[in-house]
């Protein structure tokens, strides 16, 4: 197996067609910073780059897939944030894209939680997605006096259809794997025991299919959903949330446990 990248917020190794890039932030739950996210767009590109990579096994370190933005990194941002977020929008946004544009097949591998832009979001961009039994997705924007980012806005709604993506983004809930699977969010579940090699066998799997026939499928069907004309909208609609007090109260109530006081500002 070569290592592309061998250390720092994100990893990257080659073996037989499948390139498996890991977040590696397990002991902030794999939450996204700018350097993670700027270390995951240029992971990426690496594999765009690479005439080889046939499949990427996306995947998380630790108990946690992508627990979301660093909160207590946007929190210290105070009245900044706002400009703050402009940036992290917009290197989420590039990844994601990225991601979508890859010729490889994106096969990614869900424990613990997926959450916000950077962990809901990465999932509603990959091509298949394996769920252990014990994962749950939230979109979490909200709770934080936010809007969804990193595409969910968009995909989401494709994914499990329009009323369903209201509530899970409006409530904030945790989708647990079992209603995942079911409403076509994941492509399917399996027993946490299982997960690991069953995402390393289903990125296998898909290594040896015809390239070039799976490149020109994925992209007419993204084609079909055109993702990257409305990210605009939502990196917008994003930053303009981030500057009110609404959205510092929802940040604060997160770090300290405790139920948000939204006054509408």
């Amino acid at each position: 197996m070569a290592d592309w990248i061998s250390d720092g917020p994100v990893l990257l190794s080659f073996e037989a067609g499948v390139a498996t890039l890991t977040l590696n932030r397990p002991e902030a739950a794999n939450g996204m910073n700018i350097a993670l996210m700027q270390a995951l767009h240029g992971a990426i590109l690496r594999c765009h780059r690479e005439p080889g990579v046939r499949v990427v096994h996306l995947r998380g370190a630790g108990r946690n897939f992508c627990a979301g933005g660093d909160v207590r990194q946007f929190a210290a941002m105070g009245e900044g944030l706002g400009d703050f977020l402009r940036e992290v929008t917009a290197w989420l946004q590039m990844a994601i894209g990225a991601l979508i544009r890859l010729d490889a097949v994106v096969v990614t591998e869900v424990q613990g939680f997926a959450a916000g832009g950077g962990g809901l979001g990465l999932v509603c961009a990959s091509d298949i997605v394996i769920a252990g039994e014990g994962a749950k997705f939230m979109a979490g924007a909200t709770r934080v006096g936010m809007a969804p980012d990193g595409g969910a806005s968009v995909i989401l709604p494709h994914l499990v259809g329009f009323r369903r993506a209201a509530e899970i983004v409006l409530s904030n809930r945790a989708v647990p794997a079992e209603e995942a699977e079911r409403i076509g969010l994941v492509t399917r579940m399996v027993p946490d025991a299982d997960l690991a090699a069953e995402a390393r066998a289903t990125a296998a799997l898909y290594a040896q299919g015809a390239p070039l026939a799976q490149s020109a499928a994925k992209r007419l069907l993204w084609n079909a959903l055109d993702v990257e004309r409305c990210l605009p909208e939502e990196a917008r609609t994003v930053a303009g949330l981030s500057s009110t007090a609404d959205s510092r109260e929802g940040l604060a109530a997160v770090i300290e446990k405790r139920a948000p006081r939204f006054t509408g500002r």
